[in-house]
């Protein structure tokens, strides 16, 4: 009973001191920070030069209020010591709580004291306000983490977590690095509102405040696309109902984040949507933390070490060129090499001409390494089906030829190579491009859609179209109408070439229990199915000539479209006539052939249209 009350005790705690940061923000953005002088912690004297009266009882209301954060602290500690043996992570959480409300305090008086406040915008004030609110964030985290600590939660198990432990800490550092962005960002709206960021942002004379603005939104979507990627990876790995219900509160919470970050762009930033946002950030901060101590308390099942089927224990660990086979093995080479010709021959149609060596390189190694890992990261999520097919029943994650846990590290260190090379050797666009595919392919396509819907390849097919959007992002920095064209070409492309390919391997699809449209609605509703999307794949690959306006292509792109569908056509309705093994395995190999030609014709294109 009595750790009942602790607890309730512990989320009152972090309610007031996400008001108190509220009521925080409130001050900076109204430039009441200078209300009481250069003095702490009392609010001036006499003699004490003041903006007004109102400026001195907000100031003075938030350091009374940020007070009551470090009795309520104490209080915590005081309590968490007296009733929960020692070792107790509630005397851990409680330790973190008291410190940090200290460093809060002393930050707080460091920038009073060096009049970091109001109109000053120099470095040191930002690097101060960002230290402030990576701080803050954790300070809040450190009460809710007591505060789950005090009810049911089981021990916490650091050992023998390994990647998971990796996963949940780039999070945690991906969120830190949004708030510092933000902090920036709401620094320069305040001290200096421009109408036009993106324009006033290219002008090397703007303050470097200003200058900065713009990355912020893109730091938010890179972030939100780890979130996602690693809340979905840890419902495969920590499959705990608690975690998983906690694990949707993360993306939930930061999508209405997104939401109130649009809106403050919209609005202008009004004081009050500031206030909100900030608060939704630390929100979402709580949900993770409340999530990671889920995944990792003792007693939640481990995937990764789910063994070997007896049959194939002897395809157990290889070594020295075996193994670096087993590795490029896992990133499927044959499959990225047609995702990666579209994003090399979207770099030149962008360009109109070579786009230079490092910008190519950048492309092809940044796309090769973006993809390897979504390729990689399905094998490990998909490790019972595999076994359950004939033709994927000897990859490296089945046999354990590469341990799981060792094949999550691979596709980590892929996707983090991958995003650094694009956003230093290109930038931070594609690098975000390139990093939407993985996500989208894992998250929304393998986890989501494959196992439940034969709609899967339709929606999840978006995956594969990410790669036109990295050349293009790489070379312009902007995603015109027609780079989202190229988009859309291999989207409606994707279900016509994968649905012939599922004809030749439905039994295997069948085995596996995978629902691929063959399986679920048979052959026929297949056929036509195919058929309709090589019509609309017919449309909208005619669409950018006869769109002059939004998109600029010439006569040799179109008069190989039209020959290419021409062809594409005939080869479904020789397969609607004869639905066969012969003609399915013709149309899923012209298929590549045709998005191959078709990116190099329009490659060839640009380079005469705009040459």
């Amino acid at each position: 009973m009595t750790e009942n009350r602790f607890a309730k005790y512990a989320w009152f705690v972090l309610i007031y001191n996400l008001a108190a940061i509220a009521w925080g923000v409130f001050l900076r953005a109204g430039e009441y920070g200078d209300g009481c002088g250069k003095h702490w912690p009392l609010c001036g004297d006499d003699t004490t030069p003041f903006m007004g009266a109102i400026s001195r009882l907000i100031e003075g209301s938030h350091r009374f209020s940020t007070m009551l954060c470090g009795v309520f602290a104490i209080v915590l500690i005081v309590w968490a010591f007296r009733q929960f043996p020692k070792g107790s992570i509630v005397r851990f959480g409680a330790s973190c709580t008291m410190a940090m409300t200290l460093f809060e305090g002393l930050i707080g008086a460091w920038l009073v004291k060096n009049e970091l406040v109001v109109k000053n915008d120099s470095v040191l004030r930002a690097v101060a306000m960002g230290t402030h609110g990576v701080s803050t964030l954790i300070l809040v985290g450190a009460i809710a983490f007591t505060a789950i600590s005090a009810g049911r939660l089981r021990p916490i198990r650091l050992s023998g977590q390994g990647h998971v432990l990796t996963v949940l800490g780039m999070a945690a550092v991906g969120l830190c690095l949004l708030g510092v962005s933000g902090g920036i960002s709401a620094l320069a709206h305040q001290l200096h509102a421009t109408p036009d960021v993106l324009k006033a942002a290219m002008d090397p004379k703007t303050h470097w405040m200003v200058r900065l603005q713009p990355l912020h939104p893109l730091i938010a979507a890179s972030v939100g696309l780890y979130i996602l990627l690693a809340v979905g990876m840890l419902h495969h790995l920590r499959p705990d109902a608690q975690a998983q219900r906690l694990g949707r509160w993360v993306v939930g919470i930061f999508g209405a984040q997104v939401l109130v970050g649009g809106a403050n762009i919209f609005l202008d930033a009004p004081i009050a949507m500031q206030m909100v946002h900030l608060v939704v950030a630390d929100m979402n901060w709580v949900a993770l933390v409340l999530f990671a101590a889920l995944c990792l308390q003792e007693g939640v099942e481990q995937v990764e070490h789910r063994p070997v089927p007896d049959e194939l224990e002897n395809l157990g660990p290889t070594k020295g060129k075996d193994l670096i086979k087993a590795y490029v093995a896992l990133t499927k080479p044959r499959v990225i090499s047609l995702l990666l010709f579209t994003a090399l021959a979207s770099a030149i149609a962008a360009k109109g001409s070579w786009p230079g060596f490092e910008i190519f390189m950048a492309v092809f190694i940044g796309g090769y390494f973006a993809a390897g890992a979504a390729n990689t990261i399905n094998m490990v999520v998909d490790r019972d089906i595999d076994f359950a097919m004939k033709r994927t029943r000897t990859r490296p994650t089945v046999t354990q030829a590469i341990p799981t846990q060792h094949a999550l590290w691979f596709a980590f260190s892929l996707a983090s190579l991958s995003f650094a090379i694009l956003w230093g050797f290109a930038n931070l666009l594609s690098a975000v491009m390139a990093f939407s595919g993985l996500v989208f392919y894992v998250v929304v396509y393998t986890m989501l859609l494959k196992r439940r819907t034969w709609h899967n390849i339709v929606i999840g097919g978006a995956a594969g179209a990410f790669p036109p959007l990295v050349g293009w992002a790489a070379v312009t920095n902007s995603l015109p109408p027609l780079a989202l064209y190229l988009f859309a070409i291999i989207f409606v492309w994707t279900p016509v070439h994968f649905w012939a390919l599922a004809l030749l391997i439905k039994d295997d699809y069948a085995a596996a229990g995978v629902p691929m449209l063959p399986v679920v609605k048979g052959d026929k509703a297949t056929v036509q199915q195919i058929a309709a999307y090589a019509v609309v794949t017919t449309v909208v690959t005619l669409l950018p000539f006869f769109l002059p306006q939004v998109a600029r292509v010439g006569w040799v792109y179109a008069a190989s479209a039209t020959l290419l569908n021409a062809i594409l056509l005939q080869q479904c309705v020789q397969l609607y006539r004869k639905t066969e093994r012969a003609s399915a395995s013709r149309l899923f190999h012209y298929s590549m052939l045709y998005l191959a030609i078709l990116f190099l014709m329009l490659a060839i294109d640009r380079t005469i249209v705009l040459g």
